[in-house]
């Protein structure tokens, strides 16, 4: 093969990606093998408790075998086929907003209330969902339900660039060259400025995919959580706290999304977009900076997102292991688990 068929060998795969990316649902944060891996590590971490909790309530509440899959039915693990389940009801449950919160750039403390939209986000629907698994008496189906949000919502959380925008859509506006992929824009819709790959592409799928080479989800798992066993201990005991860990995210996304890039991009004014023409054509300002990104962007930025991937897994177990230990409210636990109650107080206080 001479180099000009080489050349059009090249173009024409980087259209063909192209037009994958745009055909893909939107915003799958860390992609199927991702998520799957997040799950995975989380298992590792369960509690006896707490996998009976989530086999039985995944078990009992399945999925719809109608349903189209994304990310197909590779696994028959209960809770590494749920990971990907959000996404494929996202268009269906109208619940794009959930898989993310927009605190802007430049931000680095604070209440996150303001950053959350009267639809909610990820912060304000991992609580939400937590509370749900938690209570014993609420209907299993939504139990089922809340699982599988929560493992992928604790995953979308610790992308980075799911905690942070610059009025870029986290990154869905910044056009990059990675490795050998030039950026192509979006032929169907050339109004709205999209190009393919982008900043959050490339930390959605891209990056982590290379870093993991040839590795299935499971093994590149054993690989984090043998990896991070020390810092998984200080993890853990630091407890649950959403809130921090979405500043975590976002505080990630500022030093290793943003200010490792090669060109510096300046900090916007937070401004929510609809397109990237939008915020004084975005798309096309940072397609001009002609952002390239390659094997020394790659190694920092995949050290980050191994720890996030990390942090998520043993936060979901965490999550999950809470959940386990919740008070049984249901009339069954009543009344097998509450005689004390029933009896009245202990005589020395009648």
């Amino acid at each position: 093969m001479g180099p000009k068929s080489m050349n059009y060998r090249i173009v024409f795969l980087s259209t063909a990606l192209a037009l994958l990316a745009w055909s893909a649902p939107p915003a799958k944060a860390w992609g199927c093998k991702g998520h799957q891996t997040v799950a995975w590590i989380a298992e590792k971490h369960l509690t006896a408790e707490a996998r009976q909790l989530v086999e039985k309530l995944l078990g009992e509440n399945s999925i719809d075998p109608q349903l189209k899959r994304w990310c197909g039915n590779s696994t028959t693990d209960l809770l590494v086929d749920a990971s990907t389940w959000p996404d494929d009801v996202r268009n269906e449950r109208k619940n794009g907003p959930w898989h993310y919160i927009d605190i802007p750039r430049g931000k680095h403390n604070g209440d996150l209330d303001g950053y959350c939209g009267p639809e909610g986000c990820v912060t304000s629907v991992i609580e939400q969902q937590r509370a749900i698994l938690k209570d014993n008496s609420a209907d299993p189906v939504k139990r089922a339900e809340a699982i599988r949000y929560l493992v992928h919502f604790v995953g979308d959380m610790h992308q980075p660039l799911h905690a942070i925008t610059n009025a870029d859509n986290g990154g869905n506006c910044v056009p990059v060259k990675y490795f050998r992929h030039q950026p192509l824009l979006n032929a169907l819709r050339p109004e709205r400025e999209d190009y393919s790959p982008n900043l959050h592409q490339i930390w959605d799928t891209e990056m982590v995919e290379r870093d993991m080479e040839i590795s299935s989800p499971l093994r590149y798992a054993d690989e984090l959580d043998e990896k991070f066993h020390a810092q998984s201990a200080a993890w853990e005991a630091a407890g649950i706290h959403v809130d921090t860990w979405a500043w975590e995210s976002h505080e990630r996304a500022e030093t290793a999304v943003y200010d490792a890039l090669p060109e510096k991009i300046a900090v916007e004014p937070d401004i929510k977009l609809k397109s990237c023409a939008e915020n004084n054509h975005m798309g096309e300002r940072m397609f001009a900076k002609h952002l390239a990104v390659a094997e020394v962007y790659q190694t920092s930025a995949a050290k980050a997102a191994e720890t996030s991937l990390a942090e998520a897994g043993v936060r979901l177990a965490m999550i999950l292991n809470e959940a386990a230990k919740a008070p049984d409210r249901s009339p069954q636990g009543w009344a097998a688990g509450d005689s004390a109650l029933r009896a009245g107080p202990p005589s020395d206080l009648m």
